[in-house]
């Protein structure tokens, strides 16, 4: 079955389909996700339907997350570096990838899980080494929740109003997708410019030179 019959019959459940089909592709990525979601956009009838779709996809996104992060709490740190290292090259996770998101935790946990949910790729395996470090997990999944909403929604509405105009929704989809990331490296740059301003010392100023003191003032 290819990848075209699997989205044809996930669809054929409604949103319940969809739902699952988010699910799925956290786990077995059938497509780049800016392009699985504009091809679902496509397929949307109504604003009503689309409010539903984000939700749906939303959802199941986060539940893949949510499985992501199971499989590193309950594997812990040594056997999830061996499997990365055995099997990760299989589906674009090498080790060096995984230390890097690893790294990345060592900031603010709610604010590197919202932002990781909208960077390809790392919005699939992120949530992998934040199970390892048991990150707090209700923090994780409303942190998770608000990055997919952040990603799911532009590619499901411009699919939606691609429809009929003729446009190909995947090249705009990788458009939109790189100024969505060349905004938040922009973002994320200048935030950290910004802390360096702050936290560097400030030259100290020259102490006054005391002005020689006349012995015949104390005579």
């Amino acid at each position: 079955m290819d990848s075209s019959n699997t989205i044809t019959l996930f669809l054929s459940f409604g949103l319940l389909g969809v739902g699952c089909l988010a699910v799925a592709e956290k786990f077995i990525p059938l497509f780049p996700s800016y392009v699985l979601l504009m091809l679902l956009g496509l397929t949307i009838a109504d604003g009503t339907t689309l409010a539903m779709t984000i939700m749906a996809t939303s959802i199941g996104s986060v539940v893949g997350a949510i499985g992501w992060y199971g499989i590193g709490r309950a594997f812990g740190s040594q056997r999830i570096e061996g499997l990365v290292t055995r099997y990760g090259k299989y589906v674009s996770l090498r080790l060096s990838l995984y230390r890097r998101l690893t790294d990345a935790y060592r900031g603010n946990h709610f604010w590197v899980t919202v932002i990781g949910q909208t960077l390809p790729v790392v919005r699939i395996y992120l949530a992998l080494p934040a199970g390892v470090l048991r990150i707090e997990p209700r923090a994780f999944a409303a942190a998770a929740a608000i990055g997919t909403l952040l990603w799911n929604t532009p590619f499901l509405t411009l699919g939606y109003a691609l429809r009929g105009s003729g446009y190909d929704p995947v090249s705009i989809g990788f458009w939109v997708a790189i100024a969505v990331i060349t905004i938040e490296a922009t973002i994320i740059l200048g935030i950290r410019l910004y802390r360096q301003s702050i936290a560097s010392p400030r030259p100290a100023l020259p102490r006054a030179v005391a002005a020689p003191v006349n012995a015949e003032e104390f005579a």
